[in-house]
């Protein structure tokens, strides 16, 4: 927590989060335990784990693509389009719109 007062109280959660991924990284494998450890070490951790983080986002999209890509062809092969889901959405909200129009209609002349 050294380096809080010199890169400003924003930096204080980042430098807590990199001094853990070097104590996970780096002083677990060791067996050392130190107090304090210098600023290109926690720079150092901090960077293998965006890296990391990188990776996993990236595998992530590449699989989303792909799922994205399976149904896409799946909903070809049924013969199904966006326009003609939205077509059977408005006919079905049309229905019900004039349903409750008859409702309301209904209603007026019992009164």
């Amino acid at each position: 927590m050294i380096f809080n007062m010199i890169r400003g109280p924003r930096a204080a959660f980042g430098t807590l989060i990199g001094q853990c991924f070097l104590y996970d990284f780096f002083w677990t494998q060791t067996g050392m335990n130190q107090k304090h450890t210098a600023f290109e070490m926690i720079d150092a951790a901090r960077n293998r784990v965006r890296v990391k983080a990188c990776y996993v986002m990236m595998a992530l999209t590449i699989l989303a693509c792909l799922a994205t890509a399976v149904s896409g062809k799946q909903a070809a092969s049924r013969n199904e389009n966006l326009t003609s889901r939205n077509m059977e959405k408005k006919a079905r909200w049309r229905e019900e719109a004039q349903k409750e129009k008859e409702v309301a209609t209904a209603l007026e002349k019992a009164q």
